[in-house]
């Protein structure tokens, strides 16, 4: 019986195999994307069993609602995850595109251009559909990954990788071109294959993120909390204020982008918080507020260091501010950087809270929902990553790739610039 492969010999196989990954062309990619989504459909009954099962042992072990809400895979979820896979294949090649074309000197030219990160480790939530959008994202931009989801989800990850893989392996794509760690013991395998592995992306609780961090010299890219909120202006529209919250709110409650803090100004809240309200409560939704507000509407009154909760249920919390400035500082003071939005008519304050809201994602009259990678048009998301460096916001190719520098000479040497023979013009092609 052939020996069980650690996850060192594993990444070291994915590492050789990342340089075959980089070097398929477009056409291969996105014939490797095709052979991929007629394989899910084709197969779609055996991924819906497997999903029945992990459903069944989500309500036996009594997990919450939002929880077994995002296990679910079933005909709306393919249907959704075989639309990313049609805009990843119209979507442009994010590699080989030259970001700077530059002469130097006559006969010596500098080209920075587009790259594959290489081999990516992703640790994500208990979403099915997260691992067919993660394994197509690095097919198109050429990565190598390992994939580590939640048991929750064992039965259906297993499915979708084994379909994914062989449709991959037999269009074109390197043996090693994924890999699926089952077991919570090769995360932290995982996260010694410093040299192997390029980039890893947690996708989880603070604590979780937090623990990656500090356990690994491997860079590490993405997001802990989701404490997303929205401002109701002095200049804002009531009506449209109280559709965007909602839908905000409990359109998908258990999302990372889901509103979870709502900010009012004070001059008008005594119109619009109770119409706020009737309709969050209409939709179930439980309201938490200062002392300030509880004056105003029912709801359930509490402390201001409790404005640092993640609910991901039908909860919000509730705060009354001055301005536009009060508002700004309690995001950038409670926030997680995520996304926020402002309702408002007013052109100045709408900018000011653009410029000053230190989030991934800031909008204007708009529900925090549309922080997604599907909905910015990226071929859904690998995450969302509140970082500032690499990458920020929803992570789609752009975010999975790097770039290189190519120098093309005709003998050069530095010494003759050096010496004063030659001389650099810097000219931009």
């Amino acid at each position: 019986m052939e020996k069980e492969k650690s996850m060192a010999e594993i990444t070291r196989k994915m590492k050789a195999d990342s340089f075959r990954m980089a070097s398929l062309s477009e056409e291969v990619r996105n014939r490797i994307l095709r052979a991929v989504k007629e394989t899910l459909l084709e197969n779609r009954e055996e991924i819906f069993t497997e999903n029945r099962k992990d459903l069944e042992q989500a309500k036996s072990d009594n997990l919450p609602d939002p929880v077994i809400k995002r296990l679910k895979f079933d005909e709306h979820k393919l249907a959704s995850v075989a639309e990313g896979i049609d805009q990843l294949i119209g979507l442009s090649d994010p590699l080989n595109r030259k970001l700077m074309d530059r002469e130097l000197d006559e006969g010596l030219r500098l080209v920075r251009t587009t790259c594959p990160i290489g081999v990516i480790g992703i640790i994500f939530e208990s979403r099915p559909d997260a691992l067919v959008q993660i394994s197509t994202l690095c097919i198109k931009s050429g990565n190598c990954v390992v994939l580590k989801g939640g048991s929750e989800t064992r039965n259906t990850n297993r499915i979708l990788y084994e379909l994914i893989s062989r449709a991959a392996i037999e269009n074109g794509a390197p043996e090693g071109c994924m890999h699926q760690a089952q077991a919570h013991s090769e995360i932290d395998e995982l996260l010694n294959c410093y040299g192997s592995v390029d980039l890893i992306i947690p996708r989880g609780s603070n604590s979780f993120v937090q623990y990656i961090m500090n356990h690994t010299k491997i860079p590490v890219m993405g997001h802990a909390d989701g404490i997303c909120h929205i401002y109701v202006d002095k200049d804002a529209d009531v009506d449209m204020a109280v559709k965007i919250i909602t839908d905000a709110k409990i359109q998908y409650t258990a999302a990372c982008n889901a509103a979870e803090t709502l900010l009012v100004n004070r001059q008008i809240a005594k119109e619009a918080l109770p119409k706020i309200a009737k309709d969050l409560r209409a939709h179930n939704v439980l309201l938490r507020g200062t002392k300030e507000v509880s004056e105003l509407i029912e709801c359930q009154e509490m402390k201001e260091e409790e404005f640092r909760t993640e609910y991901l249920d039908l909860i919000i919390s509730v705060k009354l501010v001055d301005d536009v400035d009060e508002a700004i500082a309690h995001i950038n003071r409670y926030g997680s950087h995520h996304t926020d939005a402002i309702i408002t008519n007013d052109h100045e304050t709408a900018e000011r809270f653009l410029r000053l809201v230190d989030s991934a994602g800031c909008y204007v009259n708009c529900s925090t929902r549309f922080s997604d990678g599907f909905r910015y048009g990226f071929g859904a998301e690998v995450g969302i990553s509140t970082s500032k460096l690499h990458a920020r916001g929803p992570v789609g190719l752009e975010g999975l790739t790097t770039y290189k520098y190519l120098l093309y000479g005709s003998g050069q040497t530095v010494g003759e610039y050096a010496d004063g023979q030659k001389q650099f013009h810097f000219k931009d092609l």
